[in-house]
């Protein structure tokens, strides 16, 4: 049997990317160009207030990084005709009504054109204001579903979300969804349109008192923080995407194919388009940028602590791997990837990397805030099932000829040479330059 191709699966389609200027978003945009340059057209939604805004955010946090350094010596001095052929910046806002795209033209032109959505939309922040995550992570993905059941011939809708929307949950987790409403703490159901009424009242009843903006943006982040804890989630970014799951897989039955991508901690990239890009502080490099800072002496952590770490690389492979596979299914089912490796893909911390961070002082602020943050990620007892994974790369390997160029099997990384000759380097190079 003659085997299919990824890349040629690619060849003339359009693609929505949601959250554009995001890190996974910007390696996903990069690979597409660089593997498939015959793909038709990205639309890329930034949240911008206009066509010109969102080109500069284009030029400056997309096109501009260094991340594209390996189409720069491709193309050369034609790069930017090529980039400005393929890639059309969309103005908008997940958070709202139709993406808020205002532009009705292209709104039509992107509802007759594409054929696969992707959404890296996210705030990511632990302690995000709730009515900014809600906007973001739970109501955003109702916004981009709604948006994509308008669209004529989409063939897949690919959600990034995040394994720890499991909470602190211990014991082996599956790929599953979670049943809407359902709380990980005793029987009260979660209304989300209560949730967003409840938010509402709060910012009116905050604004008529004319508190002052930083007072607004700490009531809301204890109010998440609050929230999530009363339902059995850890911190306010884990429970608004755990949410946004909800209404997905919930309103998406039997209408859009969905895929949901699950991935762990997401580190530095580990061979594409070169190793070691990575872009701001990421999970738990919080602690490792502190030590590097000599700001952090001490943090508790579980001295057995196995750390569930997977390259940005790898996560993009795993979902391009996913959508193609999706778009060539008849069901329209959701399937759920916890991208990640068992036992094998892990980082030991019962070895310390001592020797690497030297002359620390002690920091107690933010040493106690990193505690708190990090907490359920550095004593977490949960176990990842990786079916569904597993059976994607089987999958990969018997019908695609092109499957190793879009390797997401962490087996193959030797994990304490990637921390320490890959991870912490591009760390040092392109975050705390």
């Amino acid at each position: 049997m003659e085997l299919g191709s990824i890349t040629e699966f690619l060849n003339n389609k359009s693609i929505l990317v949601i959250g554009a200027a995001g890190f996974l978003a910007k390696i996903f945009v990069e690979k597409i160009l660089r593997v498939q340059p015959k793909v038709k057209k990205l639309y890329l939604l930034l949240r911008a207030v206009d066509t010109k805004s969102a080109e500069e955010r284009l030029h400056n946090e997309v096109i501009g990084m260094a991340l594209f350094d390996v189409l720069r010596e491709q193309h050369g001095a034609s790069l930017y005709s090529f980039v400005y052929e393929k890639l059309t910046p969309v103005p908008g806002d997940i958070s709202c009504v139709d993406l808020g795209i205002r532009d009705s033209l292209l709104k039509d032109q992107i509802w007759n054109e594409i054929d696969t959505v992707i959404n890296f939309a996210a705030t990511t922040n632990f302690d995000e204001r709730y009515d900014v995550a809600l906007g973001i992570n739970t109501l955003g993905p109702l916004h981009l579903l709604n948006f994509v059941k308008k669209c004529n011939n989409v063939k897949v809708l690919v959600h990034v979300s995040t394994a720890y929307v499991c909470g602190e949950d211990a014991g082996l987790i599956q790929e599953k969804p979670f049943p809407l409403g359902k709380s990980k703490k005793g029987t009260e159901m979660i209304d989300i349109d209560m949730e967003k009424i409840l938010v509402e009242e709060k910012l009116t009843n905050l604004h008529s008192e004319h508190a002052e903006e930083s007072a607004i943006t700490s009531y809301m982040k204890d109010y998440g923080s609050k929230r999530a804890r009363m339902f059995g989630w850890p911190n306010t970014y884990v429970f608004t995407k755990a949410m946004g799951e909800m209404l997905l897989v919930h309103y998406s039955r039997d209408t859009v194919p969905l895929v949901i991508i699950r991935p762990t901690m997401v580190t530095s990239t580990y061979q594409e388009p070169f190793p070691g890009w990575i872009e701001g502080v990421r999970t738990i490099d919080g602690v490792a940028v502190g030590y590097a800072k000599g700001k952090l002496k001490h943090f508790p952590f579980n001295p057995k602590l196995t750390v569930d770490v997977i390259p940005a690389d790898m996560v993009i492979n795993a979902l391009i791997m996913a959508m193609v596979e999706c778009a060539n299914r008849s069901t329209t089912s959701e399937i759920i990837y916890h991208v990640f490796h068992l036992a094998i893909n892990t980082v030991s911390y019962q070895k310390p990397y001592n020797d690497k961070y030297t002359a620390l002082n002690r920091n107690l602020k933010l040493g106690m805030r990193l505690a708190e943050l990090y907490k359920p990620y550095v004593f977490f007892k949960g176990i990842f099932d990786d079916a569904n994974s597993e059976k994607l790369q089987i999958a990969a390997r018997e019908t695609y000829s092109d499957a190793d160029a879009f390797n997401f099997d962490p087996t193959c990384v030797n994990w304490e040479a990637y921390m320490i000759n890959i991870h912490f380097p591009g760390l040092v190079k392109y975050v705390l330059k």
